[in-house]
């Protein structure tokens, strides 16, 4: 066990090595701070996002980590307009308005604006990590037969948005998980080694947490997944608009959306979010293949959810 696990380590040591980055994304979650303690002796310059006025989980962990390697730390404190504006900017690259996705894609539109304000033009993120060695809380119960098969369904449709985000605002998105080496390596781990259970818990990314425990802080080390959205704070817009839009506004403009457009709106902070990007995007609608019962969008082979509007489960 110890072979795979120094194995892990050497894979990914090398692939962020290679890299040319000048500026790291730091949450504080297991990935950024792996990537943190790899760059440490580079004395890479680090970069988070917290919302000044929801509740933010990264904002002891990115400190955490910053400080353990010594690593130079610009935390940016936003404000909800601050953010809003990032939200009409963040539509309007992703051309979509799925609201799980700008609320965690604007946390990345943040980083890689305030990155290059500062000068820095190649960040580099934990990006692909949860897809390839099981991050995610909704795998943690599966057999490990249907890990398995879970694994390889999410290889053939994971993207990250952050490379559209980058290549919008002229910036280089470095990720290291997602090098060809480090991707042909996670194939060969088996499911048990990617959940496994630890102190009487299931966690995801097990190997990669083993590899590195006695590397990075504990408490991070064995943090459970948190969601962009949740550690920057970006998942109390959905309060935030709930309480800004009123019912009878809600009722009225979804309907006025159905009629003319054909689209379902779920959600006050979907509504928001699909005013925005129909202000730069026609509404567009498929009429063939597997398509969305919500925005008629087309539905890829595989996938459990529009990457549209963001119905879930389809």
């Amino acid at each position: 066990m110890s072979q795979v696990f120094s194995q892990t380590y050497q894979i990914i040591e090398k692939a962020v090595l290679e890299s040319n980055a000048d500026c790291l994304s730091l949450s504080g979650g297991l990935d950024s701070t792996i990537l943190a303690y790899l760059l440490k002796d580079k004395k890479i310059n680090t970069v988070s996002i917290i919302a000044k006025d929801f509740l933010a989980n990264d904002l002891t962990y990115c400190q955490l980590a910053a400080n353990r390697f010594n690593l130079p730390l610009n935390i940016r404190f936003c404000e909800t307009d601050e953010i809003y504006s990032g939200i009409e900017e963040t539509i309007k690259i992703l051309k979509n308005f799925n609201d799980i996705e700008i609320r965690n894609n604007v946390v990345m539109y943040l980083a890689l604006s305030a990155a290059k304000e500062l000068g820095f033009n190649k960040i580099m993120t934990g990006d692909g990590a949860d897809e390839i060695f099981a991050g995610y809380n909704f795998l943690l119960n599966k057999s490990n037969e249907d890990l398995e098969l879970d694994l390889k369904r999410i290889s053939k449709i994971m993207h990250f948005p952050s490379q559209k985000i980058g290549k919008a605002l002229g910036v280089d998105v470095e990720s290291p998980f997602c090098s060809k080496e480090v991707l042909e390596f996670a194939k060969t781990i088996p499911a048990d080694l990617k959940v496994h259970e630890e102190g009487g818990k299931k966690f995801g990314k097990w190997i990669l947490r083993k590899a590195f425990e006695d590397k990075i802080p504990k408490a991070i080390a064995w943090r459970q997944k948190s969601p962009m959205q949740e550690g920057a704070g970006t998942q109390g817009l959905t309060e935030f608009f709930d309480g800004a839009i009123p019912d009878a506004i809600f009722i009225e403009k979804t309907k006025k959306i159905k009629d003319s457009d054909g689209i379902t709106i779920r959600t006050k902070e979907s509504l928001q979010y699909y005013e925005i990007y129909r202000k730069y995007h026609a509404s567009e609608t498929n009429e063939s293949g597997v398509r969305c019962p919500d925005c008629k969008h087309s539905i890829e082979e595989d996938s459990k959810f529009c990457r549209m509007c963001g119905r879930f489960p389809l």
